[in-house]
């Protein structure tokens, strides 16, 4: 069965397209990886009525629990936030891939019914 040339290109898109949502769900993986630490940190320190410490380089040093809770807080939101957005990124490039998906399909049928 030969393939038209217009076709070929819409397969190579295709496959461009799945890797680029292969892309986008390794970066939503990650940002809901560091979310989750994130959310147990606060967790902890909510707990914790000892001292509070963090990790800079190699060392830890003490510091204040008010101050990290704001920090991670911050970074809370701004994780959340860019997560919504790769959300939105695999939701279009979802819609993309299945329509590029269903043409394919059907010139690859129409190309079947003729020979």
């Amino acid at each position: 069965m030969d393939i038209d040339q217009e076709t070929q290109q819409k397969i190579q898109q295709l496959q461009m397209f799945e890797q680029g949502m292969q892309q986008v769900l390794m970066q939503k993986q990650a940002f809901q990886m560091e979310l989750t630490e994130t959310e147990n940190a606060l967790s902890e320190i909510a707990k914790s009525n000892d001292d509070i410490y963090k990790m800079v380089g190699q060392i830890m040093i003490k510091t204040d629990k008010k101050k990290i809770e704001e920090e991670l807080k911050k970074k809370q939101e701004l994780l959340s936030l860019r997560l919504k957005t790769i959300e939105k990124q695999e939701s279009e490039l979802t819609k993309q891939l299945e329509d590029l998906r269903k043409e394919v399909m059907k010139e690859i049928d129409k190309k079947q019914k003729k020979d």
